[in-house]
């Protein structure tokens, strides 16, 4: 089979879909975003990539704080509603219902399964390496200071993705999806492999 080459994207599927949550002039607001990535272990570090643009940045620059709230599948619409608009002109705290934990200013959703509340420890501006035609994008280091989640989204203790029901984002095609099933044990199902 012959490899084609085929339009420039960002084709690393799937993309998994958060809310991110900062408080923008003393109000909580949400913007969902699938440019997020872990970066370290110990501590634990987490990088969200965001346009420049968007209104939810004020309030983590602002506060220097953000919150990560994995939605399920059943917050798919609310979820999208928060994208479509801006906090700039809609007031998004009335969404959600909100809650906050011990940096007090980073707002985190009760309905979603799984909340990480972050505290912001960097931030590069892409602007500063890539063309100036690029809207640029704040890529934000937050370390994971708490994790709260649900009694009922936890099997033994930690989260359960099928009972937590994520879902992801394709970006080329600008769709959603849900979790497939599990396939294999990480770290044990290529342990017998052999060239």
């Amino acid at each position: 089979m012959e490899k084609k080459k085929i339009e420039v994207g960002p084709y690393l599927y799937p993309m998994p879909l958060v809310l991110i949550g900062a408080n923008v002039g003393g109000k909580a607001n949400f913007m969902p975003l699938a440019w997020i990535s872990m970066v370290e272990h110990e501590p634990y570090i987490i990088s969200i990539s965001s346009y420049q643009t968007h209104f939810t940045n004020n309030g983590i620059i602002e506060n220097l704080t953000f919150s990560i709230n994995i939605p399920s599948e059943s917050m798919i619409e609310a979820t999208d509603y928060c994208g479509l608009k801006t906090g700039e002109k809609i007031d998004k705290s009335q969404v959600f219902e909100v809650f906050y934990g011990e940096l007090k200013t980073a707002p985190m959703i009760k309905q979603a399964p799984l909340n990480l509340e972050c505290r912001l420890v960097n931030t590069i501006n892409t602007k500063e390496f890539i063309s100036t035609e690029s809207k640029g994008h704040f890529i934000f280091f937050g370390e994971i200071i708490q994790a709260y989640a649900d009694e009922t989204y936890l099997t033994n203790g930690m989260p359960d993705i099928t009972k937590m029901k994520p879902f992801s984002l394709t970006q080329a095609d600008r769709s959603y999806w849900n979790i497939g099933k599990k396939i294999g044990s990480a770290w044990y199902i290529g342990k017998d492999y052999s060239m």
